[in-house]
């Protein structure tokens, strides 16, 4: 049988693996819930994936092209080229939390979770500028010398300083500019024949990148090595990749069909074949977002449709109507009930870790004063005999 004092011993070791264990992961990276799709009927629809249908509507004016969700699914990170301006907005409210005036038309968003800094471009400004999601504060502004039609971060790793080496890679006229996405210093500049445009940069070696006239393109991210000519002879739009397997999924809009390429393991060996698979669907693709687990795929179509694929089974099983011109989607959680702007998520974090705080401070002390209770009866039990 054991011992009432061994158990009591093990209170402060639970309070404290509870007190240092990791946090869950949050975002696209598990089974999300919702697709936002910017562009339909009302400015954003959204999906519930279980229920495979749209469940509300966001009304955004300025025409929303590129779209990106916090990591706790909170707030919705919005372009209007329109307005000339970034929103952030909640998204379980749809009431603006705050925008930013920018120069160019801004179309482009792209965020390095390692920082939490939001960088917003467009193809009219020769500008890159770094927002704060808190505020729709720029932080920096940084020159690229080309307008910009692609932005992605490359998540490089921590820098020597106790930063980051992220970086960000700008689809300029000629070339993929990559510049340090703290201090804005240009790293290199890539030159890609045929102009390049969108840009997606998985979790292995390799860079994506599309041209304007009608190639796919992959760069080495270490050495910036350009293999060319993955795929040529259509036209294609903004891509994504399955964080599972690496593969990579590319909408050609002149032939109808999405196609996948299967990831680049090493510059030194020959390409694999591309593309590795093919879906004939039958209307011009204008997006594609993989969700983060690698199950399911949102394809935004021409006409109002958004088409949901079984990734792992490589098929699509249903296609949903939102309306409108749908051209870019985001998946994520549910949002929180609570906090629905910054200041009250802060607030309402600050409350959280207090609570849990004072918990395990409980769970430290509550057994202490047991043992010590225990172990003055068990004296006294001792002294009678």
């Amino acid at each position: 049988m054991i011992r009432v004092s061994k158990i009591i011993s093990l209170f402060p070791v639970l309070a404290l693996l509870c007190l240092f264990s990791p946090p869950p992961v949050h975002a696209d990276g598990g089974a999300p819930n919702l697709a936002y799709v910017a562009g339909a009927g009302h400015g954003i629809s959204i999906i519930d994936i279980g229920q495979q249908k749209v469940t509300g509507t966001l009304s955004v004016a300025g025409d929303p092209h590129s779209i990106l969700l916090s990591l706790d699914g909170r707030f919705l990170y919005v372009t209007q080229p329109m307005l000339g301006r970034v929103a952030i907005l909640s998204a379980k409210t749809g009431q603006t939390v705050c925008t930013a005036s920018l120069p160019g038309q801004p179309s482009l968003l792209a965020i390095d979770t390692d920082t939490n800094v939001l960088f917003a471009a467009g193809n009219g400004a020769t500008t890159v500028s770094a927002l704060d999601p808190n505020n729709c504060a720029v932080k920096h502004t940084f020159e690229t010398g080309s307008p910009v039609y692609g932005l992605a971060v490359a998540l490089i790793g921590t820098g020597p300083a106790g930063g980051t080496d992220n970086q960000i890679w700008a689809a300029g006229t000629t070339a993929v500019t990559i510049l340090d996405d703290f201090t804005g210093k240009q790293l290199a500049s890539v030159p890609i024949p045929g102009g390049p445009q969108y840009v997606s940069i998985p979790t292995g070696i390799m860079a994506y990148v599309t041209t304007r006239s009608g190639v796919v393109d992959a760069i080495a991210l270490d050495t910036r090595q350009v293999i060319p000519s993955l795929l040529t002879g259509g036209k294609f739009g903004p891509m994504d990749y399955d964080a599972t397997t690496d593969e990579v999924y590319v909408p050609d809009q002149q032939h109808n069909q999405l196609d996948v390429l299967a990831p680049i393991i090493s510059t030194s060996a020959k390409p694999p074949h591309e593309p590795e698979r093919v879906f004939h669907l039958g209307v011009q693709p204008e997006s594609i977002a993989i969700t983060g687990d690698g199950q399911l795929g949102f394809i935004a179509l021409a006409g109002g449709n958004v088409a949901m694929l079984d990734v792992p089974g490589h098929q699509i099983f249903n296609t949903v109507y939102v309306g409108g011109n749908p051209r870019f989607i985001i998946t994520g959680l549910y949002p929180p009930a609570l906090g629905t702007t910054p200041q009250q998520a802060s607030t309402l974090n600050i409350i959280i870790n207090i609570i849990a705080y004072a918990l395990v401070i409980e769970l430290i002390l509550v057994p202490i004063l047991l043992w010590r209770r225990y172990s003055r009866k068990q004296k006294t039990e001792q002294e009678k005999e």
